[in-house]
């Protein structure tokens, strides 16, 4: 009789899958269902944006391990992102919600531990979107800083090198410029979408065709497949913990497939086509991303040149890869140049994306009355854009961004809960499906069948594999500069959710509510 009275409270809910089981679910259609399976899987593939995660973090995977690190580590991170991205896609299909992970985790917990379950993987999640966000963005404004650095002469001929003051500035701009562009219609977004998705694939298959042709001094294939760059200056020698902590490119790079998860509600047949936007996006992105880092290391012949903070791009590995590789050829370094740009416009739409998927998330747990001043983030405007959730997204980002003007340490403290806090709340659905709902589970038109609780188990093991890896120290002897606060940062985000839970949000959180009125 309930389904009944849900199906029949909007006739077009007959239309469309995902409209009917978002009134199952207990929700009110208030966002446009204008997305299509294409337009949902560009999301996340543009926040997932290979050009900007390899790009970003080519030093790290230099550093720690070199190729070798970077090619079977791509590679070992791939397979296992597969299963978490697999058991999240069949959750999806049955709970196709803005909300995503922290109401999957309210329905697969069972009555009992569903408002705590809830309440601590949204706030992971909504926490790590932030983090990411921000990690994102400014990752952008520091390479506009390295494109003008290059462009006005290099370190070495007199170029200008922006302050931090510069470089928050513009990371604000950035933000400034992706909070309007997510005042548009959901229609606009899904355009830029779109666009983005062709950018980064274009991008990677020009820069990893182009850069090695150029290039005058070219890797060889047993470089690129088998070097193993022990000579990290980090006081770490054994191989083995190297390659370990060199996963981190890979698993940053992979990570913000939840989006199609939180465009659900403006998809159509959204159970059908969530879980394929994010498994179509993680897939694709494991092939693309190889390809990138083959084509990229085989102009990578000085590793430690190229990660001297001397060098012209002060120490950017892929800007100084760019910058020598034309420079070389031609005598000047505008082809160079133009290759970071396109990069750095990848980077742009991954940003502007990811704050459409902040959003879209602070809307849906506001409307659980999980968040302070719920009733303000839930607003949406004309447009059927929740305009105030928009600009809550980039406020709180830039402040995250703010922690680099004191230390970078802190910076990036904040920042590594973008990879380790967005894992554990993709993680904890999974968890609750495998144990508490693994008779009970109802899967939607996507489902793993059978196989669904292995996968499911091997997603949360991983997961709780790089928890741990990302935790340990990067650098020996151990101080207060090299100390890694990954751990540090995810333990006292536990301990504010938690107390945050016991001292107040038990007494008024209850979950997610139904706001269709019967």
């Amino acid at each position: 009789m309930t389904l009944q009275t849900h199906v029949v409270v909007d006739a077009s809910s007959s239309l469309d899958s995902g409209h009917a089981r978002l009134h199952e679910l207990g929700y009110k259609q208030e966002l446009k269902r204008d997305l299509s399976a294409i337009s949902n899987f560009a999301f996340s593939f543009s926040i997932i944006s290979i050009l900007t995660g390899v790009t970003t973090l080519y030093n790290t995977g230099l550093n720690y391990g070199g190729p070798f690190s970077m090619v079977y580590g791509w590679l070992i991170a791939g397979f296992f992102t597969m299963f978490v991205a697999l058991s999240m896609a069949e959750i999806c299909s049955a709970y196709p919600t803005s909300g995503g992970l922290y109401y999957w985790s309210a329905k697969l917990a069972g009555p009992t531990w569903a408002p705590f379950a809830s309440w601590i993987t949204g706030w992971f999640n909504i926490i790590g979107q932030w983090a990411v966000t921000t990690s994102v963005d400014f990752s952008l404004a520091q390479l506009i800083q390295v494109i003008v650095l290059l462009s006005t002469g290099g370190k070495n001929g007199g170029g200008y090198e922006a302050s931090k003051y510069v470089v928050i500035a513009i990371h604000g701009g950035i933000l400034l410029l992706h909070g309007i562009l997510n005042t548009l219609p959901i229609s606009v977004l899904s355009f830029f979408g779109q666009f983005a998705s062709i950018w980064n694939a274009l991008g990677v298959f020009v820069l990893m065709i182009l850069i090695p042709i150029v290039a005058t001094q070219r890797a060889s294939v047993k470089f690129v497949f088998t070097h193993f760059n022990t000579d990290n200056g980090a006081g770490i020698s054994s191989s083995p913990y190297i390659f370990l902590v060199g996963l981190l490119m890979a698993q940053y790079s992979l990570s913000g497939y939840d989006a199609s998860a939180h465009m659900t509600e403006e998809t159509k047949e959204a159970d059908k086509n969530g879980p394929k936007g994010i498994i179509s996006a993680v897939g694709i992105s494991i092939v693309l991303g190889f390809c990138y880092i083959l084509g990229i290391t085989f102009a990578v012949t000085n590793i430690p040149y190229l990660l001297s903070k001397d060098n012209d791009a002060g120490g950017y590995a892929i800007a100084q890869i760019f910058y020598m590789a034309f420079k070389d050829r031609y005598g000047h370094s505008i082809g160079g140049i133009i290759c970071l740009i396109i990069v750095a416009v990848a980077i742009f739409f991954c940003g502007m994306s990811s704050v459409t998927s902040n959003s879209r998330m602070a809307y849906a747990f506001s409307r659980d009355e999980a968040m302070p001043l719920s009733s303000l983030w839930r607003k949406v405007n004309k447009q059927e854009v929740p305009i105030n959730a928009v600009w809550l997204s980039v406020f709180i980002s830039f402040c995250m961004a703010l922690t680099s003007l004191g230390s970078m340490v802190a910076f990036q403290a904040m920042v590594s809960i973008a990879t380790i806090g967005l894992y554990i709340a993709y993680a904890l659905p999974i968890f609750f499906r495998v144990t508490l709902a693994a008779k009970y589970f109802d899967p939607g038109p996507f489902n793993l069948g059978p196989f669904g609780l292995i996968v499911g188990w091997v997603a949360v093991l991983w997961v709780v594999t790089i928890s741990v890896l990302f935790s340990l120290p990067v650098s020996y002897p151990i101080t207060i500069e090299t100390l890694n606060y990954t751990p540090v940062a995810i333990g006292c985000l536990i301990i504010i959710i938690v107390s945050y839970w016991i001292i107040s949000g038990r007494r008024w959180f209850t979950g997610p509510i139904s706001n269709i009125k019967k």
